[in-house]
C-alpha cells in the first residue's frame, strides 16, 4: 500500500532543541557533504551536515537579523531577507562570513524570495506590494513590479517563468525575458476572507503549483490552465502560523507541517491522504524542505528533524 510504502520509508533523526525560535528557511539538504542552513533566533544562521550531530559552524547577523534565507549557485554563499533595521536583502559569504553585496529597494519586510535554479537571477516580494527582480552582480534592480496586495512569488524549474501570487486571490505569470510587458497568464481563484496566502512552489516537473495558506488548507493548481485541482485540508492549524508546504522531488506528494508537530503527506493525483508522520517536534512545523537530489527532507519547528531512507537489513 502506499501509505506503508511512504510511512516506512523514512525514519526520523532529532536533533538537540539547537533552535529556541521557530525555523523558517532550510535548504541545501544533503546526505553528505552537502550544507544544511537554517534560521536561529532571528539573528544567526546556522550551517548543518548531513547526517546531522551538531552545528557546523554559527554565523552571526545581529545587527540585522535573519529571516528568508537562499543559497544561491556560487560556493557557499547565500541571499537572505533581514528583520532588523531595514529590509535590504543581503548577500553573504558562509566561507569568511563577509557580506559580497546589498540590495537595498524594499521599504517593508520581505516575504518571499525565490533564486532562479540556472542562474544569479532572484526575484523578491514584499509587504510593500512589489516584486523586484535582481542579479547577484549589481546591487540595482533589475526589474519592479507594482502589484495590488502582499505577494508571494516563485521561479519555475526551468527558471523561464516566475509566478506571482497577489492578494491571496489571483496568481499571475511572467515570462522573464518580457516581464516589463505584464504577465501572459492571470488565474483567478476564489477569495477566502479567513486566511492569506504565505508561499507558493511549483513542482519540479513544472506541471502544478502548490499555494500555501495560514489557514487550515492548501491548494494544488495546474500551473497550465489554472485550475484548482485539489484542496487539502486535515491538518491543524488554529493560531493562523505560517506553515511551509513542499514537493516530493517526483512531484508525485505534497507535504506540510502542522500546528500539533504532525507531518501530512497526500498523493497529488488522487488528492488521497496517504501518510502522518510523527517526528516528534514540539511546536509548529513552520519549515518543511525535501532535498532536490536524494530521498531526504527536513522539518522545523523549535527543533530540527531530519528524515532519511529506511535500510533493510
Amino acid at each position: 500500500m502506499v501509505f506503508l510504502y511512504l510511512y516506512e520509508m523514512f525514519f526520523c533523526i532529532k536533533t538537540s532543541d539547537y533552535l529556541k525560535q521557530p525555523c523558517n528557511a532550510l535548504m541545501g539538504i544533503g546526505l553528505v557533504d552537502v550544507s544544511f542552513v537554517s534560521r536561529f533566533l532571528l539573528q544567526r544562521v546556522q550551517l548543518f551536515l548531513l547526517p546531522p550531530d551538531r552545528p557546523k559552524r554559527t554565523l552571526y547577523s545581529k545587527k540585522y537579523g535573519v529571516d528568508l534565507i537562499r543559497y544561491t549557485h556560487a560556493a557557499n554563499t547565500v541571499v537572505y531577507s533581514s528583520n532588523k533595521i531595514d529590509d535590504t536583502i543581503r548577500y553573504l559569504s558562509l566561507h569568511d562570513n563577509k557580506y559580497i553585496r546589498y540590495f537595498p529597494g524594499h521599504t517593508k519586510r520581505v516575504v518571499a524570495l525565490s533564486m532562479s535554479p540556472v542562474d544569479d537571477t532572484f526575484i523578491s516580494g514584499s509587504l510593500d506590494k512589489t516584486i523586484r527582480l535582481w542579479d547577484l552582480r549589481s546591487p540595482n534592480c533589475q526589474g519592479l513590479m507594482h502589484l495590488q496586495g502582499k505577494p508571494v512569488c516563485s521561479f519555475d524549474p526551468e527558471g523561464l517563468i516566475f509566478a506571482a501570487g497577489v492578494n491571496s486571490e489571483m496568481v499571475k505569470l511572467y515570462d522573464l525575458r518580457s516581464f516589463d510587458k505584464g504577465p501572459f497568464a492571470t488565474f483567478k481563484m476564489q477569495y477566502d476572507r479567513t486566511c492569506e496566502w504565505t508561499g507558493l512552489k511549483f513542482s519540479n516537473d513544472g506541471k502544478l503549483i502548490l499555494i500555501s495558506t495560514n489557514g487550515g488548507f492548501i491548494r494544488l493548481i495546474d500551473a497550465f490552465k489554472g485550475a484548482v485541482l485539489h484542496t487539502f485540508g486535515g491538518y491543524n492549524n488554529s493560531k493562523a502560523v505560517t506553515l511551509e508546504a513542499s514537493f516530493t522531488p517526483d512531484s508525485q506528494f505534497i507535504m506540510i507541517g502542522s500546528e500539533d508537530g504532525k507531518i501530512h503527506v497526500w498523493n497529488g493525483e488522487s488528492g488521497m491522504k496517504v501518510a502522518v508522520l510523527d517526528g516528534k517536534h514540539t511546536g509548529p512545523i513552520t519549515c518543511l524542505q525535501f532535498n532536490p537530489k536524494f530521498m531526504t527532507f527536513a522539518s522545523a519547528c523549535s527543533n530540527m528533524a531530519f528524515w532519511l531512507p529506511t535500510i533493510d537489513d
